[in-house]
C-alpha cells in the first residue's frame, strides 16, 4: 500500500509529540513493506513571494518531502492559516506524482485543511489523526488567553475577544473596563465573521474526511458535539514500545524521600507552577522534585519558576531529555506529576509512565482524567488548585502502602504493534 503521511513538521529540526508520531508511524508500516512518502513544513520565512518551495530528502530510510514558504507575503493570513492555497498546490502535486492509496493527515496546524481539501478533490481517500482542538480553536487548546478554558457552544464574539486579547493593546483595558470592552467586542462584526467563516469551513472540511481517528474519547467526543459526523470516527489510542525495557528496569532505587518528577514541556498551560507551589506548601516534607524539560522556549516563565522554587534544595531542574532515557529516569522516580492547566488529549507521558509502573497525579481535566483512575492507578486533583495538590501528595507521605497499590492497578499498555494492526484496518475499510 502507498500512504502520504501529512505533518506540520518532521525531524530532525523539529520534535515535538505529533512529529514523534508521524516519524513512529511512518517507521512502522515502512517495516510492515507500505511504501510511505511524508509531506511536511520546514521553514514558513522563506520562500518565493507566492508558493511555496520544496526539497526531497530521507530521514532514518523515510522519503520525506519538506515545504517552505515565506508567511510574510502572505496578505490574508487569518484565512491562510487554515485554507493555504500554496500548501494545497503542492499537496495535489504529490498526489498526482506519487497516487497514494491513502493521505494520513496527523494533527493539520500549519499544513493547513487545504491537504484534506486537495486530497478529497482528487479521489484520494483520506484520514485524519486529531491531535488537539487546532479544527475549532486558532489558539490549538481551547485555553483562552486570560487563562480560562473554552467550553461548547463556540461563541465566535468569545473567540474574536480571545484572539484579540493576546494583545496588550485590548488585554489592559479589559481588565480596567470589562463591561465596556465586551460592549465593544460585539460590535466587532469583521472579526467575528472570520472567527465563524473559520469554524464553517473547517466543519465542512472535516466532514468530508473518510475516517478521523480520534486517540481519546474525550477529544472525540468534543468535536462531535462541535458538529462532525460521528460515523466518520473512529477510536484509537497511541501505541507506545519500549523494546529494552526488561523486568529488572522496573525496579524503583531506594530512596528516603519521596520522589516526584514532572517532564514534558515547560511552559504556562502545563501548570508546573502550581506543583512548585504546592512544594512551598510542604515546606518539611521528605520530598524530591525534579523537573525535566527544555527552559528556553518561554524564558520569562522559566524564571517565574526558578523565582518560585527558590533556594528549596528539594527542587531540582534538570533541563531536556531523551526518550531513551525514560526508563533510567523513571527508575528514580516514584510518581510523576502533570499538572497541566489545559485539556490535554492523550499525553504520552501517561503512557509511558504506565509502561515504567509509574502511577501519576494529574488535573482531573480531559483526557488526563480519562486515562488516570483516582486513587486506582493514579490520583486526580481540581485543575489549578494548589492546595488540592499538595493534599494529595500529603497522603502519599502519610500512606506509604498507597504508592505500591497505585502502581498494581496500572493497566497494561497498547503497544506500537496494535495501533498499526488498527491503522491498516481503517486503510483497508476507506480504500473498499
Amino acid at each position: 500500500m502507498k500512504i502520504l503521511i501529512g505533518v506540520h513538521h518532521f525531524p530532525p529540526h523539529y520534535s515535538g509529540g505529533a512529529e514523534q508520531r508521524a516519524l513512529r508511524t511512518a517507521t512502522a508500516l515502512q517495516q510492515r513493506n507500505h511504501q510511505i512518502k511524508v509531506i511536511c513544513v520546514e521553514h514558513v520565512d522563506r520562500g518565493p513571494d507566492q508558493g511555496a518551495v520544496w526539497e526531497d530528502d530521507t530521514y532514518q530510510g523515510i522519503s520525506v518531502r519538506r515545504l517552505s514558504f515565506n508567511l510574510s507575503k502572505v496578505t490574508d493570513r487569518v484565512t491562510f492559516e487554515y485554507n493555504n492555497p500554496w500548501i494545497q498546490q503542492q499537496l495535489e502535486t504529490i498526489l498526482r506524482e506519487e497516487n497514494p492509496h491513502v493521505f494520513h493527515l496527523i494533527g493539520g496546524y500549519l499544513l493547513s485543511a487545504s491537504t484534506l481539501l486537495g486530497a478529497y478533490q482528487n479521489n484520494t481517500p483520506t484520514v485524519l489523526t486529531l491531535t488537539d482542538f487546532w479544527f475549532l480553536c486558532p489558539r490549538i487548546t481551547l485555553q483562552r488567553s486570560d487563562g480560562s478554558l473554552s467550553t461548547l457552544p463556540i461563541n465566535p464574539v468569545i473567540c474574536a475577544r480571545c484572539l484579540g486579547e493576546t494583545s496588550r493593546r485590548y488585554r489592559i483595558p479589559a481588565k480596567i473596563f470589562p463591561a465596556l470592552m465586551e460592549a465593544y467586542w460585539r460590535r466587532q462584526t469583521t472579526k467575528i465573521r472570520q472567527v465563524q467563516t473559520r469554524l464553517d469551513f473547517l466543519k465542512s472540511t472535516l466532514n468530508r474526511v473518510d475516517r478521523i481517528i480520534y486517540p481519546s474519547q474525550f477529544l472525540g467526543d468534543i468535536y462531535v458535539q462541535a458538529g462532525v459526523d460521528r460515523q466518520r470516527m473512529a477510536f484509537c489510542r497511541q501505541g507506545q514500545d519500549f523494546p529494552d525495557l526488561s523486568p529488572d528496569k522496573l525496579l524503583k532505587t531506594s530512596s528516603s524521600s519521596l520522589r516526584l518528577a514532572y517532564m514534558g514541556q515547560i511552559a504556562q498551560l502545563k501548570g508546573i507552577h502550581v506543583l512548585l507551589e504546592a512544594m512551598k506548601q510542604l515546606p518539611s516534607a521528605p520530598l524530591k522534585l525534579t523537573i525535566y524539560g527544555d527552559e528556553t522556549p518561554f524564558p520569562a516563565y522559566t524564571q517565574r519558576l526558578h523565582q518560585i522554587a527558590g533556594n528549596d534544595p528539594r527542587i531540582v531542574f534538570a533541563g531536556r531529555y531523551q526518550r531513551q532515557e525514560i526508563s533510567h529516569i523513571l527508575q528514580e522516580v516514584d510518581i510523576v506529576v502533570m499538572p497541566s492547566l489545559w485539556y490535554e488529549n492523550s499525553p504520552n507521558i501517561i503512557l509511558e509512565c504506565f509502561a515504567h509502573r509509574t502511577p501519576v497525579i494529574a488535573s482531573n481535566l480531559g483526557g488526563m482524567a480519562e486515562l488516570v483512575q483516582h486513587d486506582e492507578n493514579g490520583l486526580l486533583f481540581s485543575p489549578g488548585n494548589t492546595q488540592d495538590l499538595a493534599n494529595q501528595i500529603q497522603r502519599l507521605l502519610d500512606e506509604p502502602d498507597v504508592v505500591r497499590r497505585l502502581q498494581a492497578g496500572i493497566p497494561p499498555v497498547k503497544g506500537l504493534s496494535q495501533e498499526i494492526d488498527e491503522l491498516e484496518s481503517i486503510y483497508a475499510d476507506i480504500i473498499r
